[in-house]
């Protein structure tokens, strides 16, 4: 069975980035769900300094170990003042230290979502041109604007934004399959 890591960049504990990517990965089959919570993985900031000092983080070799297993990556990322969440960032940064190629050369659907009418379309933009040079195989962007009037009692109640998350999907899941 394909392994795939579901990632809210956020460290919200109701986050709506997580809230779609628990929907998102819910339309996947015959998958087994490796959810990171951010929460779990905490990290001091990142500095050569500490590295130097400190080493590498446990709790990074831990995601490291667990990235490994991947055979692909849903990821619904925060935008925080039109860039990714610190505590995401940073995890990147850390994790990027022991393995340039974070997502191992595998699949990705990207996706954001926020209470505003762009959705996170500036940080998905930010993490499309970026994420390939850090070994992401980005099958689709998925932007949801406006989310708490486009995702209501569990779903989306946006016919169209439903199709299209829907072709997203398969979509990856071709892709994660081949």
């Amino acid at each position: 069975m394909k392994k795939i890591i579901t990632i809210a960049g956020s460290n919200s504990q109701n986050s709506i980035n997580k809230t779609l990517l628990t929907y998102t990965a819910s339309l996947l089959e015959n998958v087994e769900i490796i959810p990171i919570d951010l929460n779990n993985y905490v990290l001091p900031i990142y500095g050569v300094d500490f590295e130097t000092e400190n080493g590498i983080p446990p709790a990074v070799k831990k995601l490291n170990r667990i990235f490994d297993t991947a055979d692909g990556f849903l990821i619904s990322l925060a935008e925080h003042n039109g860039s990714y969440a610190a505590v995401f960032k940073n995890t990147i940064d850390w994790l990027s230290r022991s393995n340039m190629k974070v997502w191992r050369e595998k699949p990705m659907l990207l996706m954001a979502t926020s209470p505003g009418t762009r959705g996170g379309a500036t940080v998905l933009e930010s993490a499309r041109g970026y994420f390939p040079f850090m070994g992401a195989k980005v099958t689709d962007t998925f932007s949801l604007p406006s989310f708490y009037d486009n995702f209501i009692n569990g779903t989306l109640n946006c016919v169209s934004s439903k199709k299209e998350i829907q072709s997203k999907v398969t979509k990856f899941e071709t892709t994660v399959n081949s």
